[in-house]
């Protein structure tokens, strides 16, 4: 079973950790492609992140805009 990350900076280090392994040709065929479904698991993750947290700021800029009328 694969962890899942808590954090998006945590998410992004493990996908550059990849990209730099498959760079370097550190991967057999075996592990790549293993590391590769890693990867697209952690991207939309981070996908969900970004647009949850960017929910979360529309609300709160709403918001202040109501308090300020």
């Amino acid at each position: 079973m694969t962890k899942k990350p808590v954090k998006y900076s945590e998410a992004i280090e493990e996908v550059e950790r990849i990209i730099n392994q498959i760079e370097s040709n550190e991967l057999d065929i075996d592990e790549l492609t293993e590391k590769i479904r890693r990867a697209s698991e952690l991207l939309k993750f981070c996908k969900q992140k970004l647009h949850f947290t960017e929910e979360e700021i529309q609300k709160i800029i709403d918001q202040m805009q109501k308090d300020d009328e």
